[in-house]
C-alpha cells in the first residue's frame, strides 16, 4: 500500500505529565556531612560512646578524661634511663623492669637489664603506649622500673637508728612540702650531710612516690622516712626525748650559720616555699632560723633551702 513507510503502525503520542519537581529536588544538596559519631554506619561509634560515658559518667554529655585516683598502696613506676639505673644500683626494691619494644640499647639499658636479671627482678617487654600509661605520661625513654608501695618507719625509729650507730641524731621534718620532687631532693641532701631520716605528716604532704624516688637518685633506699599522724605532737615528743627542734623560716632574725644548737641532737624543720612554717609548728620550735639572701629573691626552693641548712649543721658538727 502506498504511503506506508514500514510494516509497524505508528502510535499517536498524547500529552505527557511532569515530574512534579522531583528532578529539580534531586539536584539540590543534602546539607553538611554529619560528624562521624552521628553516622549509624560509623565503625567506631560504639567505642566513641563508651569513651564518652567513661568521661562524663552519663551518656549523651561531652566527657572529659576520666579522673583516676591512684591508690596509696598501689605500686608505681620510675621512668627514665638514669633514674632506673640509679635506683637499681642503690638496691631500691623493685617488682619488674619494663623495656619498650625495639628500644635502642645503650650502656644504661644493658646495665639495668643485667642488674635486674642478677637480682631476680622480672623483665617485661611492653609497647611504648603501655609504658606511657604505666609512667602516667612521664618521660621514660623506653624503660621503667616498678616499685612496691613504700613502707614508712615509725617516728621513734629515726632516733633509734642514730643511737644504734652511736651518732648524734639529726632528723629532717617537712611541714607543708607537697611536691614529691622536693622530698626527693631533700632526701638526697639529708643523705649527703649525715641525717638519720625524714619525717613527713600523714596528710597534706608529699610522700615517697615514683617522683620522689626519681629525684632522690636512689638515696631513699638508704634513708628511712617516717610518717607522723600529727607533726606538732611528734615534734613535742622529740623534745621530750632530748632533741632540739629548729625551724627554717625566711622571717626569722637568726642566721642558720650562727646556730649553736647544731651540734646537739636535732630536728630541722623545713617549711613550704610559699607559706613557710605553720603557726603551731613554729611555736613547737626551740629556735627559728633563716638563710640570709638578697632582697631580690623572696624565698628559696624547699629542697635548696634544706641543702644549705644541712650543710651548715654538718659544718658545725665537723668543728
Amino acid at each position: 500500500m502506498a504511503g506506508k513507510a514500514s510494516g509497524k503502525p505508528t502510535k499517536k503520542q498524547g500529552p505527557t505529565r511532569g515530574t512534579g519537581g522531583k528532578v529539580r529536588r534531586s539536584l539540590e544538596g543534602k546539607g553538611a556531612t554529619p560528624p562521624a559519631h552521628m553516622r549509624h554506619w560509623y565503625k567506631d561509634k560504639a567505642r566513641a560512646e563508651r569513651i564518652e560515658r567513661e568521661g562524663s559518667g552519663r551518656p549523651g554529655q561531652p566527657g572529659r578524661a576520666p579522673s583516676r585516683t591512684r591508690k596509696e598502696d598501689a605500686p608505681e613506676v620510675i621512668g627514665g634511663r638514669n633514674p632506673v639505673v640509679e635506683a637499681l644500683r642503690a638496691g631500691v626494691p623493685a617488682n619488674a623492669l619494663y623495656v619498650a619494644q625495639r628500644i635502642e640499647n645503650d650502656d644504661r639499658v644493658r646495665e639495668a637489664i643485667k642488674i635486674a636479671a642478677d637480682h631476680g627482678i622480672a623483665l617485661l617487654e611492653v609497647s611504648r603506649d603501655k609504658l606511657d600509661r604505666l609512667t602516667e605520661g612521664g618521660v621514660h625513654q623506653g624503660i621503667g622500673l616498678q616499685i612496691p608501695p613504700y613502707e614508712y618507719a615509725h617516728p621513734e625509729q629515726l632516733v633509734d637508728y642514730a643511737r644504734d650507730a652511736a651518732e648524734v641524731p639529726l632528723i629532717v621534718a617537712l611541714d607543708g612540702v607537697t611536691d614529691p620532687r622536693n622530698l626527693g631532693a631533700i632526701a638526697r641532701s639529708a643523705t649527703a650531710f649525715g641525717a638519720h631520716g625524714l619525717l613527713v605528716p600523714s596528710r597534706r604532704s608529699a610522700g615517697v612516690t615514683a617522683g620522689a624516688w626519681k629525684t632522690s637518685a636512689g638515696t631513699l633506699a638508704n634513708l628511712p622516712v617516717a610518717r607522723a599522724a600529727n607533726l606538732t605532737q611528734t615534734l613535742q615528743a622529740y623534745r621530750e626525748d632530748g632533741l632540739f627542734v629548729i625551724g627554717l623560716d625566711g622571717t626569722a632574725t637568726l642566721d642558720v650559720a650562727d646556730v649553736e644548737l647544731a651540734t646537739e641532737p636535732l630536728v630541722l624543720v623545713v617549711g613550704s616555699e610559699g607559706k613557710g612554717l605553720s603557726r603551731l609548728v613554729r611555736e613547737s620550735c626551740d629556735q627559728v632560723v633563716r638563710i640570709p639572701m638578697n632582697a631580690a629573691a623572696e624565698s628559696l626552693n624547699a629542697g635548696v633551702a634544706a641543702g644549705i641548712a644541712l650543710y651548715e649543721v654538718a659544718r658545725h658538727r665537723r668543728r
